[in-house]
């Protein structure tokens, strides 16, 4: 089979393609015909040796995909093969077939394209997980989402308004303030270009209050971190819920006597390991996704489709910070 394989050490120019041997699903496992693979944040990082697992060399990146059962493991007992599915692993998506832990995947329904399955249960997954499990953000509350146009913010902000919040989104331009405002969004804000000096914080942070109103925001969902999040705590209400989600801009410094003052949380988000710590969470919450999904609450946005080949090329524009939503790879 073919897939995008990292041999070294580098950026999506290092990536190659090239002709590998076919995955065997092992005890528990199943291979998927891939179709389609979603591109993601750390498929940026994994690559470079700078996300929190470092597979050995070489091996395919790409978390999330969307595929065709082919073979099942001894074990497996909830899919057949022709089962359509979209799942997600660590890495390895970005090839004609993957082996992957069966209770990674989930059945996607009939009419789902692959593409929107390939590019949904991680994002939408990982701001479910946010916004349930550690924001338990209530109807009626003020939600705020940093890097809202990006594919897990704009994930946050419909299951924010599923969950019938107020949201606002804050983004970078006026080309994604729209889109934000066309996914659900209450307010869109445009935020200033980090790095900010004290007296831009202070200026961003006002910013971002105003927009949530002068109550702040209730629950805030940070993918972006850097000078962004500071700004984002000097704005949240009291007693708030400050989700850490992911740091497309960099780890950020957080001056800890914000949170005494605003009697507020931090709470880390980490989906994955919280998955492989309950065998029924996958299920549970892919369910009332698909529900929300079916019923037009969700609408993955995809931004752009690339050939296998042009993998490499997919990841840059990740890196490069132009994509909106969510960019797909094509694979079969």
């Amino acid at each position: 089979m073919k897939a995008i394989m990292s041999r070294s050490v580098g950026g999506p120019e290092t990536l190659v393609l090239e002709e590998i041997d076919d995955p065997v699903a092992t005890t528990g496992q199943i291979v998927v015909r891939v179709k389609a693979s979603g591109v993601n944040f750390p498929d940026t990082l994994i690559i470079q040796d700078r996300y929190q697992f470092k597979p050995k060399r070489p091996f395919s990146p790409g978390a999330e995909f969307s595929g065709v059962v082919e073979a099942i493991g001894s074990g497996v007992y909830s899919f057949q093969v022709g089962d359509r599915v979209m799942g997600f692993s660590r890495w390895g998506a970005m090839a004609q077939k993957i082996a992957v832990d069966a209770n990674r995947c989930v059945v996607i329904p009939d009419k789902m394209p692959f593409d929107e399955a390939s590019a949904f249960i991680l994002t939408y997954g990982t701001s479910y997980y946010a916004l349930k499990e550690r924001g338990s953000l209530r109807r009626g509350e003020t939600l705020l989402v940093l890097g809202a146009a990006g594919g897990v913010g704009l994930a946050a902000v419909e299951i924010g308004k599923a969950m019938g919040a107020r949201v606002v989104a804050a983004v970078s331009t006026a080309e994604k303030a729209m889109l934000v405002r066309e996914h659900g969004a209450d307010r869109a804000v445009i935020y200033p270009t980090a790095p900010f000096d004290p007296s831009s914080r202070r200026d961003a942070a006002r910013l971002l209050k105003e927009a949530c109103d002068p109550h702040g925001a209730d629950v805030v969902c940070d993918v972006v971190g850097g000078d962004y999040s500071e700004a984002a705590l000097r704005a949240i209400a009291w007693d708030g819920r400050f989700l850490i989600v992911g740091f497309t801009a960099g780890i950020p410094q957080i001056p800890l006597n914000l949170p005494l003052l605003k009697s507020c949380q931090i709470v880390g988000v980490f989906w994955g390991p919280w998955l492989d710590r309950s065998t029924d969470h996958l299920s549970r919450d892919a369910a009332e996704l698909l529900e929300w999904y079916q019923s037009g609450k969700l609408r993955p946005c995809i931004s752009a489709h690339f050939a296998l080949a042009e993998a490499g090329d997919a990841i840059a524009l990740l890196v490069a910070r132009k994509a909106m939503g969510k960019i797909v790879v094509n694979i079969d």
